[in-house]
């Protein structure tokens, strides 16, 4: 057996599942990996062993760049496979690094053994060190804080040689937990929130409240955009999300006169809404990108006064109650949906004095003048679909 070009894929936290659940989050995986890389275009061989998985094809750098948006990934890497062979294993290390060592820099080999007898994984670095020096005069060797890392690996079905990572997303593999209804709005944090269960294994069915005239002109196109980046982390799914029309519930809120409990009557009716469509979609959980203080409807008080509308068997779930601005900011930048000019994403009936502290009794008698159920059912009958695949918005239809 000759050398070959590869890309090793590594995973973390599936180590701690027993055998047959740690088979299972593997195998999904590994049709996750193919999913990612047949979205590319490309086709590509696919091989199991103990702690890593090798994807073999045609176009390595773009199949390390697909695989390191696959959930349940740690690290990614092109790599040179070899026989399980010793002196191979060291020469193709040596042979790499001196494409990358002159004279004055200095290096370090990170070497593991698993399944090959007769050398320890500190004898393997060793060798291979000596055999780098041969190659490279003028080098030293730095462990601690090295210009260039060269990586061999000596494992029963081969040698794996590389000397860089593309690092994952992490997590659970998609697919291994429930399904779930994102309220996916056009801000920052309800993507970014969804984004975080994903990385849990959960999958996503998307829900937008659309606020027809009351929302800023940009606020429907830019959800779809959300939506469209979302499906890029689900290479090779369909994904649905579900629009249902909130305007007839701003006519009646407006009409009725309340002015300081409007924004969380609004989303006491979204979660109603929500878990409605929850039920219709047999879905397990609900998910907001709520986040404490941010806003009036995001204080302490105001959250349970919200969440009292909620099924006991459905839960709620906040992924980013406590996070700060900037660490959002930050994750969605890195996700995708972070935009320097979203554009109008204005609601033009939000009251210039907010409640921050709203009483039960006060909400449930603002809500008595607005016939929730009959707009309810009508918001739902009127309900539309848009769909996703691979970061494009593919099709409109109604539900």
């Amino acid at each position: 057996m000759e050398t070959k070009e590869a890309v090793m894929i590594r995973y973390g936290e599936l180590f701690l599942k027993s055998e047959p659940v740690m088979k299972y989050y593997i195998n999904t995986l590994t049709k996750n990996l193919t999913a990612a890389v047949e979205a590319e275009g490309l086709e590509c061989s696919i091989e199991q062993f103990r702690g890593r998985i090798l994807i073999t094809g045609d176009d390595p750098d773009r199949i390390a760049q697909a695989a390191s948006r696959v959930f349940g990934i740690v690290g990614v890497s092109r790599c040179i496979l070899t026989p399980p062979d010793r002196d191979m294993i060291e020469e193709t290390a040596a042979r790499l690094a001196a494409e990358h060592l002159t004279p004055g820099m200095s290096f370090a080999v990170r070497a593991k053994r698993s399944g090959m007898e007769g050398f320890t994984s500190q004898e393997l670095g060793a060798s291979t060190g000596a055999r780098v020096f041969d190659r490279c005069p003028g080098i030293h060797v730095d462990l601690t804080n090295p210009d260039y890392e060269v990586f061999a690996e000596a494992r029963a079905f081969g040698g794996i040689v590389y000397d860089s990572q593309i690092t994952g997303p992490g997590g659970l593999p998609l697919g291994t937990q429930g399904p779930f209804l994102s309220l996916l709005s056009a801000g920052l944090d309800s993507p970014v929130a969804t984004w975080m269960m994903m990385r849990r294994g959960c999958v996503p069915v998307y829900l937008h409240c659309d606020g027809g005239r009351y929302a800023g002109r940009d606020v429907r196109t830019t959800a779809e955009k959300n939506l469209a980046v979302l499906s890029s982390w689900q290479p090779g799914r369909t994904v649905r999300m579900i629009v249902v029309p909130l305007e007839p519930f701003y006519d009646a809120l407006v009409a009725s006169g309340i002015l300081r409990t409007r924004c969380i009557l609004c989303k006491r009716f979204m979660l109603r809404v929500a878990a409605a469509v929850a039920r219709q979609e047999n879905l397990s959980a609900i998910v907001m990108g709520d986040n404490i203080g941010q806003v009036a409807t995001q204080t302490l008080a105001n959250l349970g006064v919200i969440q009292e509308v909620m099924p006991q068997d459905i839960p709620l779930l906040r992924p980013l109650l406590t996070y700060d601005k900037e660490e959002v900011v930050h994750r969605a930048r890195m996700i995708g949906t972070f935009r320097d000019n979203a554009g109008d994403l204005s609601c033009t009936i939000v009251p210039k004095h907010p409640a921050t502290a709203a009483k039960k009794d006060m909400i449930v008698a603002d809500e008595s003048q607005i016939a929730l159920d009959a707009i309810l059912h009508d918001a739902l009958l009127h309900a539309t679909v848009v769909q996703a695949r691979n970061g494009k918005i593919i099709e409109h239809t109604s539900d």
